[in-house]
């Protein structure tokens, strides 16, 4: 007789954790449709309005400091801090970038941290949140894959384990409470546009334009720059770099990604510091932590050298 054996957790090795944590309630599920849809909406609504009144300089400027302020909360803070561990920053620093990339309105730090995790775990393979191959490689459902990958797959309300895949964070009680006071980064992410829009022209026509371009247009805009990194940037692209999935640099998100698009780079060496390793490859998020590291501000910069990246650069008989 064959006896099995199963293997019980104890203190030592603790039982695995869930995949998939708590679902998302009935409120959370209609803010994010009022997050997705009406910055979406404005954005459709910018042309008319922009041809006819309603842009001036003084909204151009506060879309490009609030584009690069949150953008870069994501790129710098959410992403290569506290997902990759790509440097270490001083306290104020980390918080700091922590409520930039909450301003992005892309989701609390933990469980976004938790679903990029996850993403590079199970990376265009089943338990991927966000793979544009989860269908399969024909014409239609590659399409629907993409729709799925770039914004689909934030609908399904179950979410990504927070205390499987970020626990460091969890523990934070900083990051944790930053995390709890989303709702509040969001009114502040909207609102202070505004404010500095009515104040620089004294005027409320001045607060409102504001409020619609660097607030609801900026939403939409930097929305789906980054969701084009897991659409476009994981089917369309150069793959000079070895990795075991179809990430892809697309050379034409990179400025408006900060860097981000280099994807295939990224993925071939995650915890790297700087995504666009290859000459001419642009990469602001790399170059303001460079700054910042010569300031004293962070530290501990994973820079790759050029002998690890030619260690991982695909040659005619596979990695180097």
């Amino acid at each position: 007789m064959t006896v099995s054996i199963v293997e019980r957790p104890t203190a030592e090795r603790p039982a695995a954790q869930p995949i998939l944590g708590h679902q998302k309630g009935r409120g959370e599920q209609f803010a994010l449709y009022a997050v997705v849809l009406i910055p979406f909406l404005a954005l459709i609504a910018a042309i008319p309005v922009a041809w006819g009144w309603g842009l001036g300089w003084v909204d151009v400027a506060l879309f490009l400091v609030f584009y690069n302020l949150t953008g870069h909360g994501i790129t710098i803070g959410y992403h290569r801090l506290f997902t990759h561990g790509s440097f270490k920053a001083r306290t104020p620093v980390r918080l700091a970038l922590a409520v930039a990339g909450s301003m992005a309105i892309q989701g609390p730090v933990t469980q976004w941290v938790a679903d990029h995790r996850r993403h590079h775990a199970f990376s265009d393979r089943e338990g991927d949140p966000h793979s544009p191959w989860r269908f399969g490689e024909s014409i239609g459902a590659l399409a629907k894959g993409m729709f799925h990958a770039h914004m689909g797959w934030l609908f399904d309300r179950s979410q990504s384990n927070t205390q499987k895949y970020a626990p460091d964070l969890m523990a934070d009680e900083r990051i944790r409470r930053i995390s709890k006071l989303f709702p509040l980064w969001v009114a502040i992410g909207l609102a202070l546009p505004a404010l500095l829009g009515g104040l620089l022209t004294w005027s409320w026509a001045g607060a409102l334009s504001a409020f619609f371009w660097a607030g609801l247009v900026r939403v939409c805009v930097l929305h789906h720059v980054t969701w084009s990194i897991n659409s476009v940037c994981h089917t369309i692209g150069e793959r000079p770099f070895a990795s075991r999935d179809r990430s892809a640099n697309f050379w034409p998100l990179a400025i408006l990604s900060f860097g981000e698009s280099w994807h295939n780079s990224h993925h071939a060496d995650p915890t790297a510091a700087r995504h666009g390793v290859l000459r001419g490859q642009l990469d602001s998020s790399a170059r303001l932590i460079r700054w910042a590291e010569r300031l004293g501000w962070v530290s501990d910069a994973k820079w790759p050298s050029p002998e690890r990246i030619a260690s991982k650069l695909v040659t005619a008989s596979g990695p180097a």
